[in-house]
């Protein structure tokens, strides 16, 4: 399918340095690129896009020369990110039930939407516009999926739970999994039951074999626009602001209240019953034991400002030579006591 340069500069909304008729017929990385291919690039990749094989190149905005046919747009990563839709759209199927897949007589399917074979929705549940339904996912009872969302193989949506419009469960993600609540005597653990849900707001999605437990009674709540990468556990009870950033392999405890544009980096977590505030950062492997104020950027174990924390780390770099000037001194020091008996 290809497209002609002047026709992506005017979908993209950028300024066309180069052949209106060129055309182009696919978009990828600067190393792939062929010579009927678009890319793109930002500095400092921009005389490395220059000597590529690909056809153009979208740059930024205010990078005035260049010595490939070009389009200069505001955000060459989201302009990208467009054609890549544009070139390599998401598999379409037919609406409908797949007669191998199971739909319980009192479940509500929208016309549009599509149920693949081994899919399963149970009683009750709700399937909305354009949605689709992938084999061996499972839409549990009296749960509700919005419109245009993706449950991929294997996702797993419980009871009662909530899905608001374009959210992706990408395989093997839970929504509505037991909370961890137990209740320990004399050395036992009896299980509380876990009766609440979880709601995800709009344009959620949520990672491969990520976790988000249900609420031991109201909502464990995600809000809109937010993304969980693979293998993250949130647990019940959380609540969770917009356009939130959840990194693999991050853990969040139960009952915390995190606000919006919040960024949690690679293995970072946080202990149960904060309160995180709005545009916050942690660092990979932070660990987060009280309550953080909006606007902060944290680092290490306990979490602390991350200029405190390189500031620490410094010294503990300085450490071995700290120790063995240390043991200098003290063999000087004993010698000096030792002259002096």
């Amino acid at each position: 399918m290809g497209k002609q340069l002047g026709e992506i500069a005017e979908l993209l909304g950028g300024l066309l340095d180069g052949p209106a008729d060129l055309v182009i017929n696919g978009a990828t990385n600067i190393e792939a690129a062929s010579a009927s291919e678009i890319t793109f690039a930002v500095p400092p990749h921009l005389e490395k896009a220059e000597a590529c094989a690909a056809a153009a190149v979208i740059i930024p905005e205010n990078v005035k020369q260049f010595a490939k046919p070009c389009i200069r747009v505001r955000d060459p990563r989201l302009a990208f990110a467009r054609l890549l839709n544009l070139f390599a759209p998401s598999a379409s199927y037919a609406p409908g039930v797949d007669a191998r897949a199971f739909v319980a007589a009192d479940a509500t399917v929208h016309p549009t939407a599509a149920v693949l074979a081994g899919a399963c929705v149970e009683s009750g549940a709700v399937i909305g516009e354009g949605t689709v339904v992938y084999p061996q996912a499972y839409v549990g009872p009296r749960a509700v999926v919005g419109s245009h969302c993706r449950l991929y193989p294997q996702s797993v949506v419980r009871e009662d739970c909530v899905l608001g419009d374009r959210v992706t469960l990408q395989p093997g993600a839970v929504i509505g999994g037991d909370g961890f609540g137990y209740v320990t005597v004399e050395g036992r653990h009896y299980k509380v039951p876990q009766v609440g849900n979880v709601i995800l707001h709009d344009d959620v999605e949520v990672g491969c074999n990520a976790c988000i437990d249900r609420a031991t009674t109201g909502s464990t709540i995600i809000g809109r626009g937010t993304k969980i990468d693979n293998l993250v556990h949130l647990a019940h009870n959380d609540v969770v602001g917009e356009n939130c950033f959840f990194v693999a392999l991050t853990g969040i405890s139960g009952s915390v209240t995190i606000g919006d544009n919040v960024t949690f980096a690679g293995q970072s977590g946080a202990a149960g019953h904060l309160t995180i505030g709005d545009n916050c950062v942690f660092a990979a492997k932070a660990g987060i034991i009280s309550d953080v104020p909006a606007g902060s950027f944290y680092a290490g174990f306990p979490a602390k400002p991350h200029k405190e924390w390189l500031k620490a780390e410094a010294h503990v770099n300085k450490l071995a030579d700290m120790a063995k000037r240390l043991k200098t001194l003290e063999a000087r020091l004993a010698k000096v006591e030792r002259d002096q008996e």
